[in-house]
């Protein structure tokens, strides 16, 4: 089977990828964001593309936009601000923690099964121009590339174990792999049992922001469960970054786990977009940390796997390394 990533203007060979960022927001926009959490609210193409433009410009080539079903995605302005970006954007299905949820009624009556479903034809059919949030579902010829899981510090009345049961089935349908939020960056741990518990390989996941965590024995334990982390919080350090994410990865890269880093922005807030007049910008992961990371010993060989070989590799749908699904 030839091995293709999914983007939200069609499948694409891994190889066309190249500098990947693996966890970012372009768009965000729901009622519960703009009235509750005005500080990410992104609902503008045009400030999108100011801001990939930038990206492009530092020699980022794709990004993975890591808002999922129903929490404010809105795909018709991600493929918009793909095509007028030229930086190919891969979709995320699947969900978010419960505090985006609080008029989406579905999100807390689904069963497995249907949640399954809804990930399923984000996927393989059209991701709906409403969200799910509409009277109606119109999918559109936008498909998801990727699997949004997410897990609060404490359990939500079984909200953890149902959405990870039903993105296992999704995953093990579509072959798609999945990208975890780590509330704080902990909880981790108890993501590998309930990945462990729902049958899905280690390997087709990414786990992000736990680089919020300095405790190097917590990363080992996770790197050799054979999951994938993804750390993006080397925006919010800038100057501190040698000593931060930077130093973080070349311990675990020395520890022999290159293969299963990736690096993102997280860059939500708006204070960090360069194009709204933040700082230090999200195409600074791609110019300042590749200095941050020379700095500490982190070269030219070790930063293509961070950015462009691993990426490559764990976007690609149909590697079904999934075992059967509980």
């Amino acid at each position: 089977m030839r091995r293709l990533v999914r983007t939200v203007l069609g499948d694409i060979p891994p190889g066309d990828l190249g500098v990947t960022f693996m966890h970012e927001h372009l768009i965000i926009d729901s009622p519960t964001v703009a009235e509750t959490m005005e500080h990410i609210h992104l609902p503008s193409v045009d400030e999108a593309v100011a801001e990939l433009t930038l990206c492009s410009g530092a020699g980022v080539s794709s990004v993975v936009d890591a808002m999922p079903a129903g929490s404010g995605r809105d795909i018709n302005r991600l493929a918009l601000a793909s095509k007028r970006s030229n930086v190919h954007i891969i979709a995320s299905t699947g969900m978010h923690t419960p505090k985006y949820y609080d008029r989406v009624p579905w999100a807390k009556t689904d069963s497995v099964e249907d949640l399954a479903d809804r990930f399923i034809a984000d996927i393989e059919t059209g991701i709906d121009r409403f969200d799910y949030r509409g009277a109606i579902v119109d999918r559109t010829s936008h498909r998801a590339g990727i699997i949004k899981l997410a897990t609060s510090t404490e359990e939500t009345a079984g909200w953890d174990h149902r959405l990870f049961l039903a993105g296992a089935q999704a995953a093990a349908h579509t072959g798609a792999p999945i990208l975890t939020h780590c509330e704080g960056g902990i909880g981790a741990d108890r993501q590998l049992s309930l990945i462990d518990d729902v049958g899905v390989a280690p390997s087709r996941v990414a786990m992000s922001h736990t680089d919020k965590v300095a405790d190097r024995r917590y990363h080992l334990d996770l790197l050799s469960s054979g999951v994938n982390l993804e750390y993006d919080q080397a925006l919010r350090q800038r100057e501190s970054a040698d000593g931060g994410t930077a130093g973080l990865l070349r311990d675990m890269i020395e520890a022999g786990y290159l293969g299963q880093l990736m690096l993102g922005t997280d860059g939500a807030r708006r204070s960090l977009w360069s194009s709204l007049g933040g700082e230090p910008g999200l195409a600074w992961l791609a110019s300042g940390f590749r200095d941050a990371m020379r700095r500490v010993g982190i070269g030219e060989t070790e930063q293509h796997a961070l950015f462009v070989e691993n990426p490559r590799r764990f976007l690609r749908l149909g590697a079904r390394d999934v075992s059967s699904v509980a």
